[in-house]
C-alpha cells in the first residue's frame, strides 16, 4: 500500500540460475523504484536434476551471448562467467521463507543470491555458500526452518502449480492482470503499459 492505494499486482516466475531471469529482475527492480507495484515473487525451480553440488555450466552460461551482455550492461548489472550451474532448491526455500518469516530482508537477500551465482561466480547451491550470505545479511535463524520443515516448500509447490496453470512454458514470466507474458521483453512491456498509464514521456 502506498498512500492507502494498492499498488499495481504484478507476479514474477523466476529462478536464481537464470541469467534471464537476473536481468528481468534487475529491471523490475528498476521499475519497483517509480512505480507502485506489489510484487508476487514465484520461485520455480527449473533444474532440480542438478546435483547438490552444481554442473558445469552450458556454453551460454560461460560465454552469455551478446544480446544478454549488452542488456546487462545497460542494467549496470555485474556479470562473471558462471563455471557452475546451481541446484536453486535451498536457496529459493531460503528466499521463501525470508519472504513469510522477514519479509522487509528479502529484496536484500534476492539480489544478493543473484549477485552471488552472476557477479561473484559463487555456487548457490552450496550450503556453506548460502550459510555466508544468511550470515552477512543476519538470516541465519531462518536456515533451519527453511530447510528442515515444509513450510516454504507447500509453498514452493503453489508456485509450480500456478505456473501449471497458467501453461507457462519459460522463466522468467511476468504475470500482470491474469495475462501471463514470458520472456525478458515482459518487463519492457509492463514498462510501457506503466508509462502510458501515469502520463509519463
Amino acid at each position: 500500500m502506498m498512500d492507502g492505494k494498492p499498488g499495481i499486482p504484478v507476479s514474477l516466475f523466476f529462478d536464481y540460475n537464470c541469467p534471464w531471469c537476473y536481468l528481468a529482475s534487475g529491471r523490475l527492480g528498476r521499475l519497483r523504484r517509480h512505480y507502485h507495484l506489489d510484487v508476487l515473487w514465484r520461485f520455480i525451480e527449473t533444474r532440480p536434476s542438478v546435483p547438490a553440488g552444481g554442473a558445469e555450466a552450458p556454453p551460454s552460461l560461460r560465454r552469455p551471448d551478446p544480446a544478454l551482455r549488452r542488456l546487462l550492461e545497460e542494467e549496470k548489472l555485474p556479470w562473471q562467467p558462471a563455471g557452475i550451474v546451481a541446484n536453486t532448491r535451498r536457496a529459493i526455500l531460503l528466499a521463501q521463507t525470508t519472504l513469510l518469516q522477514q519479509p522487509s530482508r528479502f529484496i536484500a537477500l534476492h539480489e544478493r543470491l543473484f549477485l552471488a551465482g552472476f557477479a561473484e561466480g559463487r555456487n548457490i547451491g552450496d550450503p556453506a555458500t548460502l550459510r555466508d550470505l544468511a550470515d552477512e545479511l543476519d538470516l541465519n535463524a531462518l536456515l533451519h526452518t527453511a530447510w528442515e520443515t515444509p513450510a516454504a516448500m507447500q509453498v514452493l509447490l503453489s508456485h509450480v502449480e500456478e505456473a501449471q496453470r497458467l501453461g507457462l512454458q519459460e522463466v522468467p514470466t511476468i504475470v500482470v492482470a491474469g495475462r501471463a507474458f514470458a520472456g525478458v521483453t515482459a518487463v519492457d512491456l509492463l514498462e510501457q503499459a506503466l508509462m502510458q498509464h501515469t502520463g509519463c514521456p
